[in-house]
């Protein structure tokens, strides 16, 4: 069905010939005289292969429906990420390869949407910013602050970020899932 390239958004599921691919980064372009396009990097939601493709105005795609379920994180292992439908209380799993960097950001134990085609897992939809508390970080130095610096910070998860020079061990933060960046005291 014939849409228009601004519905090609992050997250999105589109088919190219028979494969589904999820948009991971889009950049909308118009020059002079020219049709506007749209840059998009895209996933192969079975292989997992990469794919950089340009979408120009008018160009025919059709956009694949995807199911959302709620969903609770258990654990993870040195290949599988594993997970509990809120609903069914079935048990079920996602390669670490297709989840990526999302897996930073989740604790053991917490409510998480995740997106499915056809049936099988394809990703995960996080919130704009969690609360994760910090578990190691050296400690601030008197007089250290004058310069506004950071330091890093290893949160719950094992992920590091750096947080300005004032945080301690013990505190939570927000960090922003999109870029992976601190944010605010929680």
């Amino acid at each position: 069905m014939a849409q228009s390239i601004t519905d090609l958004k992050v997250g999105r599921v589109v088919k190219i010939g028979d494969e589904p691919y999820v948009i991971t980064s889009n950049s909308f372009m118009r020059t002079a005289q020219r049709k506007p396009v749209m840059r998009t990097k895209l996933r192969n939601v079975k292989t997992g292969k990469a794919l950089d493709k340009t979408f120009v105005s008018g160009e025919n795609f059709d956009i694949v429906h995807i199911e959302k379920t709620n969903s609770q994180y258990l654990y993870k292992d040195t290949e599988s990420v594993y997970f509990m439908d809120s609903q069914t209380f079935e048990q079920f799993s996602i390669t670490l390869a297709l989840i990526g960097d999302q897996i930073n950001y989740l604790k053991e134990g917490q409510d998480t949407v995740v997106t499915t085609f056809e049936g099988s897992p394809i990703g995960l939809e996080l919130p704009p910013k969690v609360a994760l508390e910090i578990i190691d970080t050296p400690p601030g130095v008197k007089g250290d602050t004058a310069t506004g610096g950071t330091k890093p910070a290893t949160l719950e998860t094992g992920f590091t970020v750096q947080v300005p020079l004032f945080l301690n061990i013990g505190e939570k933060i927000r960090v922003n899932t999109e870029t992976g960046e601190y944010v605010e005291r929680a």
